[in-house]
């Protein structure tokens, strides 16, 4: 009984050495790589930038008071079209104390000079209609009567200004404010019961609203100091709005900023291009958008995948392997041009006819494999 016991024990022991033998083998052996192959082929190749930026009205016009006073009314709202002379706000006039107080002085003392050169005047005429005085001595006095009565008059037209907001008493010149160019309004930044401040030559006074003409657009972005120096006048842009999906605008560069600004720590160069409003869209002032430029183009010029070239690593120079049998390959240097981020020119070192190794392929995992990792992580998971 021992005796057989122990040939069965021997034979379970060498089935199982057996058996651990095979799924050793079999789970160690694995099938060689297969690299597969493409040739290179002729095609059109682009080199594109995009600048991000806004776009925005060509001419925004800030309508300012001719006076300083407190917004009594205002009549429009953000968004309306407006045609040049329309009327937007009414500014109530709140005289400054000093300078209504000078100008009453001056408007009283205009009448005392006046009165005094009148009294003068009115005697000495006599005098020259009996004959008594000279025609020049008269005509001096008539100069000094005329210049009293003007001063008097330009006194009076300022005290009107100063209370009124107008010389003639009515503040309709002053007082309104109407849109001086057609357009859209942008904004309106005050409010009724503000106070304004007229624009002078030391103040560039209250924006009561700001006008433009939303069918004359432009983009407004920035370029790489290292992309600038490619870019033309009147190159194509292609307009992508954030705010619309799915479109695209066209447009054209047309200025170019002489001078970069440094933005952090790339110098970046300003550029503007004329946008084709589309009327099937309606395109608000300050969209965010990205130009798409082309850079670079050549037409009908043999390229590969971008993917197929490799990099020395101590050149930094670009190859390729190139098939010389079956699945054997040989490396070739290679001269590259431009490249749109999938293809790139290939100016020297290959023909059509070559092969190129697609060395970055990795192997498939079989399902067998798959579905055996997945036991092996659910037995762990209920182990745990």
């Amino acid at each position: 009984m021992n005796k057989y016991l122990k040939y069965t024990l021997i034979g379970i022991l060498v089935l199982g050495a057996l058996w651990a033998a095979v799924f050793f083998i079999k789970s160690n052996s694995k099938s060689a790589i297969t690299y597969e192959t493409s040739k290179p082929f002729i095609s059109n190749i682009e080199k594109k930038t995009v600048a991000t930026g806004k776009v925005i009205p060509e001419d925004e016009i800030e309508i300012k008071p001719q006076i300083s006073g407190i917004i009594d009314k205002i009549y429009l709202e953000e968004g309306v079209e407006v045609k040049a002379g329309d009327l937007i706000a009414v500014i109530k006039v709140v005289p400054n104390e000093q300078a209504l107080n000078q100008a009453r002085g001056r408007v009283r003392n205009a009448e005392l000079a006046l009165n005094n050169i009148k009294i003068e005047y009115n005697r000495n005429k006599a005098l020259f209609d009996k004959g008594v005085i000279s025609s020049q001595d008269f005509n001096s006095l008539q100069l000094q009567f005329d210049q009293a009565q003007q001063e008097l008059s330009n006194a009076q037209s300022d005290y009107q200004i100063i209370r009124r907001g107008s010389a003639g008493g009515s503040s309709t010149a002053n007082t309104n404010i109407r849109a001086t160019v057609d357009g859209t309004i942008l904004e309106i930044p005050v409010e009724e019961g503000d106070q304004v401040i007229q624009s002078n030559n030391f103040n560039d006074g209250t924006t009561i609203a700001t006008i433009a003409d939303l069918t004359k657009m432009i983009f407004e972005g920035k370029v790489d100091e290292g992309e600038v120096g490619k870019l033309q006048l009147g190159t194509a842009l292609k307009i992508s709005l954030g705010a619309v999906e799915g479109k695209e605008l066209d447009a054209k560069l047309r200025f170019i900023a002489p001078k970069g600004v440094e933005e952090t720590g790339a110098v970046q160069f300003k550029i503007e291009g004329d946008v084709e409003v589309n009327d099937s869209i309606f395109i608000r002032a300050g969209y965010s958008a990205n130009a798409s430029m082309i850079l670079e183009k050549k037409d009908s010029v043999m390229v590969i995948p971008e993917a197929l070239l490799q990099f020395d690593k101590k050149t930094d120079e670009p190859y390729v392997e190139v098939a010389v049998g079956e699945q054997q390959f040989e490396r070739k240097d290679v001269e590259i041009g431009i490249s749109d981020g999938v293809n790139v020119e290939i100016v020297s070192g290959l023909t059509e006819e070559d092969e190129v190794k697609q060395w970055n392929k990795t192997e498939p995992i079989k399902r067998g494999e798959e579905e055996e990792g997945e036991d092996g992580e659910d037995s762990e998971e209920s182990d745990e």
